[in-house]
Parts: structure tokens; C-alpha cells; sequence
């Protein structure tokens, strides 16, 4: 009987270790900072973002010009000249708008180029951490950069110079 007893818990921890899951994480913002590609549409992407950003600002300077001048003089004006102004102003604001929001809307100028960009790249990441994940049987593996609420990780899980290794940028 004791013979029994013990081959059954023999079976059941074997069984147990058998479902044992692998974990790693990944630190994704390290892995693109050490990508040149990256670095190199990073910088594109923020070179086009401060044109455009000044673009939309000195459109709404223009706006403000306008709305001060209109201040000014608003007293000189009939009520005709008064509505025509006022009608332009928002005319402009409007043309302002638009322009921001062509740039830096959620299908905007910027959000395009980001994904022509980067997003190949990133693409080229998870497959690496996929191919990863198949070859090392990782149940899991956890990005670290994204804000995943990992208070703790031990360095030794951490494959994300493995994965810079796949992609043929660490030896």
C-alpha cells in the first residue's frame, strides 16, 4: 500500500513539473533603442512633428493677430464690418483646426508616417519574440516598457538582448 501511495505522489509531481510554465520579459524600448532604423524614423518623425507643430502654431498666431486686431478697432466698425470679421476669425480658427487635425489627428499626417516608419520595425520585433517564445516554449513573455505593473523581474528572465540577437544587431 505504502508502495502505491508513493508511486502516486511520484506521478503527481512529475505530472505537475510537466505543466510547469516558462515566463521571460522583454524591455521593447531598450530593444528599439538599440535598433538604428528605429532611431533614424524616430528622428523623422520628430523633425516632421516640430515643422508641423510650428505650422499649426503660426496659424493660430495668425487667429490671435486677428482677434486683437478686431479688438482694436471694433469700436471704428459698423455692425456689417463687425460680422465680415468676426466670420473671417472663425474662418481661420476653423482653417486651424483643420490643419492641426490633418497633421495630428488619429488618421492625421503624423499617425501615417508612424506607421510607414516604425511600424515595420516593430513588426521585425515581435516576430523575433515570437520565434523566441516557440523555440525557448515561453508560455509568456511580458514587456517590461509597456507600462505592465511588473514590480519585479529578475534580470536572468530578461531576453531582450536574445531578441536583439535574432534581429542581427548584438553578438
Amino acid at each position: 500500500m505504502k508502495k502505491i501511495g508513493i508511486l502516486t505522489f511520484v506521478i503527481l509531481i512529475s505530472s505537475a513539473a510537466s505543466f510547469a510554465q516558462k515566463y521571460a520579459f522583454v524591455d521593447t524600448e531598450y530593444i528599439r533603442k538599440n535598433i538604428p532604423a528605429f532611431n533614424t524614423a524616430q528622428e523623422q518623425l520628430d523633425k516632421l512633428s516640430k515643422q508641423w507643430e510650428k505650422e499649426v502654431a503660426d496659424n493660430y498666431a495668425v487667429v490671435e493677430q486677428m482677434y486683437k486686431s478686431y479688438q482694436n478697432e471694433s469700436v471704428l466698425l459698423s455692425q456689417d464690418m463687425k460680422t465680415k470679421r468676426e466670420e473671417a476669425i472663425i474662418a481661420k480658427e476653423k482653417e486651424a483646426k483643420d490643419l492641426q487635425n490633418k497633421y495630428f489627428g488619429m488618421q492625421g499626417e503624423l499617425f501615417k508616417k508612424r506607421e510607414e516608419l516604425v511600424k515595420p520595425v516593430q513588426d521585425e520585433i515581435l516576430k523575433a519574440i515570437k520565434e523566441i517564445a516557440v523555440e525557448g516554449s515561453y508560455a509568456v513573455i511580458f514587456d517590461s516598457a509597456a507600462g505592465g505593473n511588473i514590480l519585479f523581474a529578475n534580470p536572468k528572465y530578461d531576453i531582450s538582448d536574445q531578441v536583439l540577437q535574432k534581429l542581427g544587431y548584438k553578438n
